[in-house]
């Protein structure tokens, strides 16, 4: 009897195979001349070599599809199974609509004309600055655009980074461990890429350092190649951090840069690296620049509002 073995890559097996094994179960009735076994990440099929063939083809179609969609279930298992072709099984969303599919079947995209021009000056160059206030999914859209880079094997491996300026990026004051200590200045980072990849991955990936939430400061010395690296809040960089991480970057590398030039946190008279570097990079072929504005703000409709009120009060100083 002929045997196949195929591992479950970058794949939580609990969710794969689902609850009591629901899924497998509904796999195994659909190939019922083979005999399918499954423990944790490994799956063993016994059978005839051309049954084993068809078999394996269509179930890493299966797998391609958990990996893209975070989410299956038994018509989509039937659905995969049954179709002849792996572009028939993606006929369904436009690519440059449908940025992932998140948890619990969210549709994550751009929501505005100005999200959507972001996300194509993504595609179109290696270096984005995505200018904009609070709330108009700068962060949010970049760490989509990672999670799907890193998905389709674009990249290797997702580096999100922030200068945590509240800490001086000095850290040693507060209590705990590293992790302990920067969790709350990456806690926003960490929120985007949990509605994206489903908990066991999350976790898989950040052990296995696929991705990587640091502060700036960590950032000095290295060439950050094959990756997708964001620098959030960047208008809290000095010249020297920005400079410093401009030019970490590597082979086959795209930087996001994302910052609201209103909101430095920078001691007085220390120049923005955010707004200098807009300036001086602004004409350099394969940088974009996307300007998002309060049209953008995709939170509570609340927050558009006490923007315009902070805005009146300060515009009126």
């Amino acid at each position: 009897m002929n045997e196949r073995v195929i591992e479950l890559t970058d794949i939580a097996p609990k969710e794969f195979w689902g609850a009591q094994d629901a899924h497998l179960e509904t796999i195994k009735k659909y190939y019922p001349k083979l005999k399918i076994v499954a423990r944790g990440t490994t799956l063993k099929a016994f059978g005839e070599a051309e049954i084993l063939d068809e078999f394996e083809t269509r179930f890493k179609r299966l797998m391609h599809h958990f990996s893209r969609y975070n989410s299956i279930d038994d018509n989509v298992i039937l659905r995969v199974l049954e179709t002849s072709h792996q572009h028939d099984v993606e006929h369904m969303h436009d690519r440059d609509k449908i940025l992932v599919h998140g948890i619990g079947g969210k549709l994550i995209k751009a929501m505005t004309p100005n999200q959507q021009k972001l996300v194509d000056t993504i595609y179109k160059n290696d270096m984005v600055f995505a200018i904009g206030p609070a709330g108009t999914g700068k962060t949010y859209t970049g760490v989509a655009m990672a999670v799907k880079a890193l998905k389709e094997k674009q990249v290797k491996r997702i580096i999100l980074t922030r200068p945590a300026v509240e800490a001086g990026e000095n850290l040693g004051f507060l209590p705990g461990d590293m992790k302990e200590k920067l969790d709350p200045y990456m806690q926003p980072l960490y929120d985007a890429l949990r509605d994206m990849l489903p908990p066991q991955t999350l976790e898989d990936y950040i052990l296995k350092g696929i991705i990587q939430i640091a502060p700036l400061a960590f950032m000095r010395g290295r060439t950050l190649d094959n990756a997708f690296v964001i620098l959030d809040e960047a208008q809290n960089t000095t010249h020297s951090q920005m400079k410093m991480f401009l030019t970490r970057m590597g082979k086959n590398a795209k930087f996001m840069i994302t910052g609201d030039p209103g909101q430095v946190d920078l001691p007085r008279r220390t120049i923005s690296g955010l707004k200098e570097a807009i300036l001086i990079l602004k004409d350099v072929e394969g940088v974009g620049i996307i300007y998002l504005d309060d049209k953008d703000i995709v939170r509570h409709r609340l927050v558009k509002k006490i923007i315009d009120a902070y805005k009146s009060i300060e515009n009126n100083d």
